[in-house]
């Protein structure tokens, strides 16, 4: 239900297909929040991959047409459902997930999927913890099992879940080694938590990584682009090495006998298959490391919502990912 008389301006697509069906409407009705939801005055939304994915139509997950993108926002409460007691009009809070979408000037959530954002963190950075951190938090831990003395490498590590990863995994112990694509990139991973930085566009930067690992291989790979590195991973993974599947944009071809004599795991993730139980879990330890400072979302591009379709573009094209891309409204 809309709130009577009242609109905004919002992100509309009406088929799926390029960043040009990204249409900015400005006589949206501004929705009403029923008894167990908040409806939220939105000052950034974060911009992500999968939803260029969901956009073009490949993404197994297809949202009713038409619908406005955005998961990740960050803003004040405005209003409140009759059965909501955890939220009041004027909370800074940032969502996991929105019913309306997030690329537009308001938007209504479920109270479970909302929480506060601590006085520390700006608007911009609340709109980079979703699903970076929370993304991050299920490969390490509820995917890949990751335990205190393991070497981690983050494929993409200067991108939002790249740098929530090497964040959360130098929090909790491990080791952890990142590669960008960029020496800017590279400065980026080692100030946010990697012990050690490579740049994947060195023709010899596997061989480095192996020699830097010491023989022993990896044990936890997390992988933004499998596609291109599937292959490559499955040499770098160690006996017991996991596999974990964050991006892909394509097919490729490996030899499953990679994975034998190592007995290592392949695994996918996707934060549309966690249970209230895992969200309950990662959110729990997210908000620790926002209270004890190691959460420090980082910032890249931004951009007003009149700009959506390049903000698809770049974030698909960028040479080199350096920080969380958001929208500004």
């Amino acid at each position: 239900m809309a709130s009577v008389g009242r609109i905004m301006r919002a992100i509309r697509v009406h088929e799926f297909g390029k960043s040009d069906v990204l249409k900015l409407l400005t006589d949206v009705p501004v929705p009403s929040p029923s008894e167990d939801q908040v409806l939220i005055r939105v000052h950034a939304c974060g911009i992500n991959p999968v939803e260029t994915y969901i956009r073009a139509g490949t993404y197994a997950r297809k949202p009713t047409l038409p619908y406005t993108p955005g998961s990740d926002v960050s803003g004040v409460v405005e209003e409140v459902g009759a059965l909501v007691s955890s939220f009041k009009k004027g909370d800074r809070v940032f969502t996991r997930s929105t019913i309306t979408g997030g690329y537009a000037e308001f938007t209504l959530a479920s109270e479970y999927a909302v929480f506060p954002l601590p006085e520390n963190l700006s608007f911009k950075q609340g709109a980079a913890i979703s699903v970076p951190y929370f993304t991050a938090y299920r490969a390490l831990f509820q995917k890949a099992h990751g335990k205190p003395g393991e070497l981690v490498l983050v494929h993409g590590a200067s991108g939002g879940v790249g740098i929530a990863a090497c964040q959360i995994a130098r929090a909790y112990g491990l080791r952890v080694f990142g590669t960008a694509g960029s020496q800017e990139g590279m400065n980026l991973v080692l100030q946010n938590g990697a012990h050690q930085a490579f740049n994947h566009r060195e023709k010899d930067y596997i061989e480095k990584i192996q020699e830097a690992a010491g023989g022993e291989g990896i044990n936890v790979i997390l992988e933004m682009l499998s596609n291109v590195n599937l292959s490559n991973d499955l040499k770098l993974v160690s006996v017991g090495g996991r596999v974990i599947i964050v991006g892909c944009r394509g097919p490729i071809e490996i030899n499953p006998r990679d994975t034998m004599a190592k007995e290592s795991s392949i695994i996918g993730v996707s934060l549309f298959s966690s249970t209230k139980e895992d969200w309950k879990e990662a959110g729990a330890a997210l908000f620790g490391g926002m209270e004890a400072g190691w959460v420090k979302p980082l910032i890249g591009p931004e951009y007003p919502l009149e700009k959506a379709s390049q903000a698809h573009e770049d974030i698909i094209q960028s040479s080199g990912a350096t920080g969380k891309m958001v929208f500004v409204i």
